[in-house]
């Protein structure tokens, strides 16, 4: 299990999928909301002048010396909803993120958001 308290150790590792195909850099861990423990992760990617921040679950993420391995393929990564740099994750975007990935998603039950920026 990874540990919410580990988080800020992670900004700035790179993101690597199972074959350690690397898809970029980590910016933000986002927790679920009902448990508080690490859910999804932003990793920046694209040209230096047009980054962007895509999605990625953390569901079966392992932490390394330098790197974070997700346990997702990078093409199906380099497909998910993304945001800008600067902007934030409007509630109405998390269920896509989810549905991209095939998890099931629940807000809560009166209808709050799932995650929240670490």
């Amino acid at each position: 299990m990874i540990h919410a308290a580990d988080i800020r150790e992670w900004r700035e590792r790179d993101v690597v999928d199972p074959q350690a195909h690397r898809i970029g850099v980590l910016e933000a861990v986002y927790v679920d909301t009902a448990t508080d423990e690490p859910a999804m992760a932003t990793v920046r990617v694209g040209l230096p002048t047009r980054h962007r921040l895509i999605f990625v679950p953390l569901d079966e993420a392992i932490v390394g010396p330098d790197y974070i391995k997700v346990g997702y393929a990078k093409a199906l990564v380099k497909q998910a909803p993304s945001i800008g740099t600067d902007d934030i994750l409007p509630a109405e975007q998390e269920e896509p993120i989810f549905k991209h990935y095939g998890l099931p998603y629940r807000p809560g039950v009166n209808g709050e958001r799932r995650l929240a920026r670490r």
